[in-house]
């Protein structure tokens, strides 16, 4: 029976691909790079520092740093960039890993009776990892790749247009989440953000919307068609009810966005994320601009609430976006209704102009 130790650096050498010989300065200086920028890229990768004369390193991390200089340049990677896509690429691959080793360390030490892990021989824990880590890098190449044709069309499209562009986003986050989860243990807790995380992805994809993360208690989407984003926020507080979970609620708005290594930045999604705040368990509130994109659109009821004034926005008004009944019990009053939505929408956009126009001034 091998010891832990042996277990666990057989496992560092097949991960590793490779015996770690390596101090970090011997890398930097076999790679041609300045130990500086190994430091910082190692650290924007989200690995602590080493020390100088710690041999933690191997072929494939010399063979990783020269990759990077060739994608420099070839002029794909711009020098001054190069931290800010490791940290993204850490950020992401980081959560990736913590979730697989969960479900290795399942798969390896799964069954029988004895479930001590000091007790697995190396050679069989090594074995089970060399069968199992070719399946998992073929399946993550493939969802990559399946991703990267979801944005084919921004791949044809000149960067400084690609990355500015016209989306609904959304927030939708679990109402009492804080005070709930202390209660919990952390196998129920976990169950919960599982089930949750799950139900909003599938929705989410349903619509053809896309999931820019999950922040434990919420998720942030984004959705081209503002339609889509409007189900998406109808939906996904009812799909997820249920007796035992915390209350859904959703905000929701349109604009130009920015996006940048994988995430989104503007004001709009500042916007949706207040309405949110507002927002009652299970309903939907929208901003001006996709209040708009549903004037006129009989399947939905589009109402204006009462002005509030929240961080960063004073007199806010939010719209409530309910789904039509397929018969109203007032088909005049709701018309009338309608009507004076569709009253409030014209003023604000009258402002708007009036607005505009003061300012050219």
């Amino acid at each position: 029976m091998a010891d832990t130790g042996d277990a666990r650096e057989a496992l560092l050498r097949l991960l590793l691909d490779g015996p770690r010989r390596y101090t970090r300065l011997q890398v930097a200086a076999m790679a041609g790079m300045p130990p500086e920028r190994t430091r910082r890229l190692w650290r924007a990768l989200g690995f602590p520092d080493v020390s100088d004369d710690d041999e933690v390193f191997t072929d494939a991390d010399v063979r990783a740093l020269e990759l990077l200089s060739a994608l420099i340049g070839s002029g794909f990677v711009e020098p001054g960039t190069e931290a800010s896509i490791a940290r993204a690429m850490g950020q992401s691959l980081s959560r990736l890993a913590d979730w697989q080793t969960d479900l290795l360390a399942d798969a390896l030490f799964r069954g029988g009776a004895d479930t001590d892990r000091r007790a697995v021989p190396a050679e069989e824990a090594v074995a089970a990892a060399r069968s199992l880590f070719p399946l998992l890098r073929d399946v993550q190449d493939y969802v990559w790749r399946r991703h990267l044709a979801a944005n084919a069309d921004r791949l044809l499209t000149p960067a400084a247009a690609a990355d500015r562009r016209e989306l609904a986003v959304g927030f939708a986050d679990l109402v009492g989440y804080t005070s709930r989860s202390r209660g919990m243990g952390g196998h129920e807790l976990g169950a919960m953000v599982e089930d949750f995380e799950s139900t909003a992805s599938e929705v989410v994809a349903r619509h053809h919307g896309r999931v820019v993360k999950m922040v434990g208690d919420g998720v942030l989407y984004t959705a081209v068609s503002a339609i889509d984003a409007v189900e998406i926020g109808l939906e996904l507080p009812g799909t997820w009810q249920a007796e035992d979970r915390p209350p859904l609620r959703v905000g929701a708005a349109h604009g130009t966005v920015l996006t940048h290594l994988g995430d989104i930045y503007s004001p709009v999604v500042n916007l949706a994320s207040r309405l949110t705040s507002i927002a009652l368990p299970g309903t939907l509130l929208v901003d001006r601009d996709l209040a708009r994109h549903l004037r006129g659109l009989p399947r939905y009821r589009v109402r204006p609430l009462r002005r509030v004034s929240v961080r960063g926005y004073d007199q806010l008004q939010p719209w409530l976006v309910q789904r039509r009944p397929p018969e109203e019990a007032d088909v005049a009053l709701e018309t009338m209704l309608d009507e004076m939505a569709d009253d409030v929408l014209e003023d604000e956009m009258a402002d708007d102009v009036l607005g505009d126009e003061a300012e050219d001034e």
